[in-house]
């Protein structure tokens, strides 16, 4: 056969479903090589003949130019003998062995189905479920493995002969899409009200308007110039007709890739507030939705990393500078007291269709009660949600599991705040995992991971588990996500904290499995080195709201000298009074009248706190309680620290949603560093002590001094940073770590992770913060699977 050579190449990842077999069946003829690919158990395998430089090419070429939901995790090829065939073909898939691949997250609407969405002479113009092999719904819609359209909520629906011939041409970009559909044979949409009872589309709108075609955001140009057209798809009617009801200021539900939104008229404040009202949300920023970059870039800074991730297959929401707060358009009452808004593109067909010249801006919010799952079944949601909503914008292809938007802002990259669509179930690697592990996470933000061979498959957001729904939720996912990637856990990892309701449930369904309890702050700082492949200790810089210590008390603001085995707590703040406890979180004025009578128990002050008329009786109170030294709970916590000082300041004395105070404490810094208060480190061994009642002391003194608010905040803020950077110079000297590691919800704190990072950076220390992951309690399951797996090789037993 001359110079001809074979070789057979196996990869793994996520290559089923994702339109890579006719990828490799057109590469293959564009470079002249015979063979044939084919699905098997582990994911695509290979076979191909020609000569050697068009076979190094072709390899070569399978990583540059893989199809964009493709996720390569290993490619192998090994020569074999030369057969001499002579064409290249696609060989049906091998189901002999029950198929082990990856699955692929959902994905936005690719350029290509766009355009032909927007083409009248198209057979799916303007239709709202337009996919291929590119874009659309996948890790929603399936139900088992392995990802053919029988095992997913498409079986539903029979093609067409024409979307059947599309499925079948593997030179089709529809080849064995299995969402494949059309008008004639898929998915349909309508419109109900807040009963669920359908609406007579015919009754308000006049479908003979050309116009309201034309008005869709980037409408092809025929259209506009084609007075011929006549009347709207019926397709695409209830979408049309719910968006005359927007734009008088109603609200609706509508259901999408992964649960409903809860969609109005950003641009209408009485919508916005009427949302808000019947949500029973008052302040928490809600998301918006906007159709182009042309329209982001008229309300918001945009820097050229921030684009990339806005028009990124995984389409999530990016937190944005706002250019012109309140004075745009875009009422304030979207995300009030905050510079930054949350903006989305479209990233199903349907919302595209939403939008046109009048209604440039939706609000486009997670329809879910606060802080559950977001809600995707259809009777569920009138139950729930008809209260809330005047519209039910619904659609019959079921979704299989609930699946919330991702949440991501640009430091100097891209930083996780909420994994889920588009990230969800991508693994990540972590090749100290050997045995089948899950790992249940935290109870606030909860996402839980499943590993096993060196991948964590981590869940998308569940939410907080306080509530019979979520925790349905919670046990039905990990149910379905055991099935789903055939991960039967040996061992079960948890948080150590005894009431969390994650760990109620690891000890009550896996009593029989190996447990491991690891501690909060450790998996924090174990989830940021699990990222980044660190081992070996670490300087560990574990910041947030409450997590269990192994003294039995509530922790929050620590710094660890940590390996992914085991740790030591070498430096915390101070015990302070929580009174209260939960309700002391929902309620910061306790924690800074605590703090303040800690740090100046003989002054005559209280008549000077700015909530002192409101709250006169209950200050009295609690100073009762602190000065006869009745017994309150006692916390370590950075974040209760953050919560006192933004009271204290007046900023907030209660919070409507998680990190309110703090949040606004740092809206009101801006992005400026102030000269730092002093503090004290106590004790002369490890574990040391940091007093932060100095601080408190001279924040009286400056709000006396009649210093502004502002510059209080930034001079907090640079307090924090420096207690920090000088604690981590301290350890240095004694111990020699050069490497920093920060982890916990505290950080969400632009001003001061960045500010942190910059000044350790400054003095010689190698800085790790997270980014695939969120740095709050979303990326706890990811450092109790390496803490374990960790363990379980060092044969460590104890893990604090």
């Amino acid at each position: 056969m001359g110079d001809r050579e074979r070789i057979a190449i196996r990869i793994n990842g996520i290559v089923q479903g994702v339109g890579f077999r006719p990828f490799i069946f057109n590469l293959a003829l564009e470079h002249g090589l015979t063979g044939w690919v084919t699905n098997d158990s582990a994911g695509v395998l290979i076979e191909v003949e020609g000569s050697g430089s068009k076979l190094n090419a072709f390899l070569k070429d399978i990583k540059l130019k893989a199809p964009p939901l493709a996720h390569i995790v290993s490619i192998k090829s090994w020569s074999i003998d030369p057969i001499g065939d002579n064409e290249f073909i696609i060989r049906a898939s091998d189901r002999s062995e029950k198929v082990k691949t990856l699955i692929s997250p959902d994905m936005a609407l690719c350029e290509d189905c766009y355009r032909e969405m927007m083409d009248p002479q198209d057979r799916r113009y303007l239709y709202p479920f337009i996919n291929c092999t590119n874009c659309g719904p996948r890790f929603t819609i399936i139900e088992e493995m392995p990802y053919d359209r029988l095992y997913t909520t498409m079986r539903e629906f029979i093609m067409c002969p024409e979307c059947q011939r599309e499925y079948d041409d593997p030179k089709n970009r529809r080849f064995h899409a299995q969402p494949n559909a059309c008008p004639v044979c898929g998915p349909e949409v309508w419109l109900t009200d807040r009963t669920g009872k359908r609406v007579d589309e015919r009754s308000s709108l006049d479908y003979g308007l050309v116009d309201e075609v034309a008005a869709t955001y980037e409408l092809c140009e025929k259209v506009k110039g084609d007075k011929s057209i006549g009347l709207l798809p019926e397709w695409v009617r209830p979408i049309f007709q719910l968006k005359t009801e927007l734009k008088k200021g109603k609200i609706a539900a509508v259901k999408g890739l992964g649960g409903y939104h809860l969609v109005c008229d950003a641009l209408n404040r009485e919508a916005v507030q009427n949302l808000r009202k019947r949500k029973y949300r008052p302040d928490k920023p809600l998301a918006v939705m906007m159709p182009n970059l042309d329209v982001v870039r008229r309300y918001c800074q945009v820097s050229s990393e921030e684009e990339k991730l806005l028009i990124s297959p995984v389409r999530p929401i990016v937190l944005l500078k706002w250019k012109a707060k309140g004075y745009d358009g875009i009422t304030l009452e979207v995300a009030p007291a905050q510079s930054r808004l949350g903006v989305m593109l479209p990233y199903t067909p349907l919302h595209y269709l939403l939008f046109d010249e009048s209604l440039p801006v939706l609000v486009m919010t997670s329809g879910n009660i606060s802080g559950e799952p977001i809600i995707y079944d259809d009777q569920e949601a009138v139950e729930r949600l008809g209260d809330i909503v005047d519209y039910f914008l619904v659609h019959n292809r079921r979704i299989v599991r609930p699946c919330d938007d991702s949440v991501q802002r640009v430091d100097n990259s891209p930083v996780m705040i909420r994994r889920s669509r588009g990230y969800a179930p991508i693994p990540l690697r972590l090749p100290a995992v050997k045995e089948p592990i899950l790992a249940c996470g935290g109870e606030m933000n909860n996402i839980f991971a499943l590993a096993e061979k060196g991948l964590v498959f981590m869940s998308q957001h569940i939410g907080d588990l306080k509530t019979k729904n979520s925790l349905y939720h919670y046990r039905r996912m990990i149910d379905e996500m055991v099935k789903l990637f055939e991960i039967e856990p040996e061992i079960v990892v948890h948080d150590l904290h005894p009431e969390y309701i994650s760990t109620k449930f690891a000890l009550k369904k896996y009593k029989d499995k190996r447990l491991i309890g690891v501690q909060h702050h450790h998996a924090h700082i174990a989830s940021c080195m699990a990222e980044h492949g660190l081992d070996g200790q670490v300087i560990g810089l574990a910041f947030d709201g409450t997590g269990y210590g192994t003294d039995g008390k509530i922790w929050g603001g620590e710094i660890l000298i940590a390996s992914p085995e085991k740790f030591e707590r070498w430096a915390h703040l101070k015990y302070l009074p929580l009174p209260g406890g939960d309700k002391g979180v929902k309620e910061p004025w306790r924690i800074g009248v605590a703090y303040l009578l800690k740090a100046l128990p003989d002054a005559d002050w209280l008549q000077e706190l700015p909530f002192w008329y409101s709250l006169k009786d209950e200050i009295n109170m609690l100073k009762t309680i602190i000065e006869k030294g009745i017994k309150v709970p006692e916390t370590s916590s950075m974040g209760r620290l953050f919560d006192a000082v933004a009271a204290i300041l007046g900023i907030r004395t209660r919070i409507s949603y998680e990190g309110q105070a703090a949040i606004e404490l740092e809206e009101l810094a801006g992005e400026e560093l102030g000269e730092p208060y002093p503090f004290i480190v106590e004790d002369d061994s490890p574990p040391f002590v940091i007093n932060p009642l100095p601080i408190i002391s001279a924040i009286i003194r400056d709000l006396r001094a009649g210093k502004k608010a502002y510059k209080i905040a930034r001079r907090f803020h640079g307090t924090v940073v420096e207690m920090a950077l000088n604690l981590c110079i301290k350890i240095r000297q004694e111990l020699g770590l050069q490497r920093v590691v920060m982890s916990g919800g505290v950080f969400q704190n632009r001003l001061l992770s960045l500010g942190l990072k910059k000044c350790l950076e400054g003095e010689g220390f190698e800085v790790f913060q997270h980014c695939q992951v969120p740095t709050n309690d979303g990326g706890l399951a990811l450092g109790q699977v390496y803490v374990a797996s960790q363990c379980i090789l060092k044969k460590e037993d104890t893990f604090g």
